[in-house]
């Protein structure tokens, strides 16, 4: 992978390292993001396809023409799938050596959030616009809790009862319970990458048998069918955009730049619950928004809803100078299992 190089710093009067060295040293930048919209109910993720049928997040290296590491997304992004962005902010940066692709060097990738307000048709390349959920179809609990949590928690369990010790039985069952909300705790929305960190180091996840193909170190478990990988990381940077978001709409009107100028408060709550994995409560939610001053009425209806007209309101902007934290509480319908 091309991109900016930094290499380790010798003493000066320390021998020259050998290019061996030198190579392993290299450290390169990449520029990687998550590109969310919501089409109806479905929340997507912009992709491009893999020549192995993989998705892949768009990504690419920072150039020494990038005045700053933003702009070299904005430029990455736009370059490989024609879509310019709009609101963008920082995820985290994924450096872990044992994730890393094959090759000599350490590749630091920073990741981006960034939210469009419509799925719009993909444009360069082999762009695609892909439901977050192939990836990761069992955060999806809006129709209850999904089937394929009870082959994911039951091969968990025999991962945690493979562990060569006491201590660290204790520790991978402490993970589990807390990750999926096992033994009364609560199933959390936000916990999207320690889910899938339980299960990439069980082998549950197929890019753990890509990863280290022949290394059964931990992974008493195999791939799971569902749950579509991606190339290199992705899968793991997306987790964590997807768990940045869930918790993000709590206490920021976020969603808003993911709504159209105007919409009902049916439209908003769904892709809420979108976003969320999740069903509400609907008059909770609805309070909620109100109470807020979240949204103001527009004075038109909406048309084509198949029953009463429905108002149609718009994002109240002044609401980000009014109140510290204003976002869209999640009022459930029911307690999720």
């Amino acid at each position: 992978m091309a991109g900016v190089t930094a290499r380790a710093q010798r003493a000066p009067n320390s021998p020259r390292a050998p290019q061996s060295r030198a190579a392993q040293d290299r450290v390169t930048v990449d520029l990687s993001a998550v590109v969310v919209a919501v089409a109806g109910e479905t929340p997507r993720v912009l992709a491009l396809r893999g020549p192995d049928g993989a998705d892949a997040l768009p990504a690419g290296p920072l150039e020494p023409q990038h005045r700053t590491l933003e702009l070299g997304l904005r430029a990455w992004v736009e370059a490989q799938t024609g879509q310019p962005l709009g609101y963008v902010e920082q995820l985290y940066t994924f450096g872990d050596r044992d994730r890393q692709l094959a090759g000599p060097g350490r590749v630091l990738s920073v990741g981006y959030l960034a939210l469009l307000r419509e799925a719009a048709p993909a444009g360069a390349g082999d762009s695609l616009w892909s439901d977050w959920y192939r990836h990761f179809p069992w955060e999806d609990r809006r129709a209850g809790r999904p089937e394929l949590l009870d082959r994911i928690e039951a091969a968990l369990a025999g991962w945690v009862e493979a562990a060569a010790a006491e201590p660290e039985r204790r520790r991978r069952e402490a993970r589990l319970r807390l990750a999926f909300g096992l033994g009364g705790l609560p199933w959390g929305e936000e916990r999207v990458l320690e889910r899938y960190e339980l299960m990439y180091e069980a082998g549950l996840a197929a890019e753990a048998h890509r990863d280290a193909p022949g290394d059964g170190r931990d992974r008493v478990c195999p791939a799971l069918a569902e749950g579509a990988p991606m190339a290199a990381d992705h899968r793991r940077i997306l987790a964590t955009g997807i768990g940045r978001l869930r918790g993000k709409i709590k206490y920021r009107p976020v969603v808003f730049e993911l709504m159209p100028p105007t919409f009902t408060l049916s439209q908003l709550q769904r892709t809420v619950e979108a976003l969320a994995g999740l069903r509400l409560h609907a008059p909770n939610f609805r309070r909620l928004v109100d109470s807020q001053g979240l949204v103001e009425e527009t004075g038109e209806v909406a048309g084509g809803t198949g029953g009463r007209p429905a108002r149609l309101v718009r994002f109240r902007r002044e609401v980000l100078q009014e109140q510290p934290e204003p976002g869209v509480r999640l009022p459930l319908s029911r307690r999720p299992a």
